[in-house]
């Protein structure tokens, strides 16, 4: 997996100029089934994408958290929210609270998540491209597209579906 990792990285850097250019078209001419289309995309991309095989967006990078998610986790774990903050969590540049290292303290040795079913917001939603809108999120699946082979394979497979 660490092999097809770093292909990933060079693939999605490889592919970042033409990914930038479709994502900028897009904005401009958004398709009006574009929701749909990437739903369907990412559907039948998570029927063979097995996540706990990677988890290198739980390894390499760290999710944003909401005060809904402080509040859950932080109960769950029997911690007022203050504690679970100043246990766990990082003011970022963006003042977003995140976590204070990577890869994520929650994420055990067979790439299973501790608090799976409590799990901050970003983390159900990665890689974001299910999402309404999806033009708006643009520059953050740029980004994804180097850390999530599942990103990737959709984004490229969106190409050719919407060639614009």
């Amino acid at each position: 997996m660490l092999n097809q990792l770093e292909q990933l990285q060079k693939l999605a850097k490889d592919k970042h100029i033409e990914n930038k250019k479709y994502f900028d078209k897009l904005k401009k001419k958004t398709p009006k089934n574009l929701d749909y289309v990437m739903q369907d995309l990412h559907d039948t991309e998570f029927k063979r994408t097995n996540c706990l095989n990677c988890a290198n967006c739980c390894k390499t990078t760290g999710p944003l958290f909401t005060s809904a998610d402080i509040e859950r986790i932080s109960k769950h774990l029997k911690q007022k929210p203050q504690q679970f903050i100043d246990q766990y969590l990082r003011i970022d540049e963006d003042k977003d609270y995140v976590l204070q290292s990577v890869p994520c303290t929650f994420l055990d040795d067979q790439n299973y998540c501790m608090i799976y079913d409590l799990r901050p917001k970003a983390c159900r939603e990665f890689p974001h491209t299910d999402r309404k809108k999806f033009q708006q999120i643009a520059d953050l699946t740029l980004k994804n597209v180097a850390i999530c082979p599942a990103a990737y394979n959709i984004v490229e497979e969106m190409k050719k579906k919407l060639p614009l």
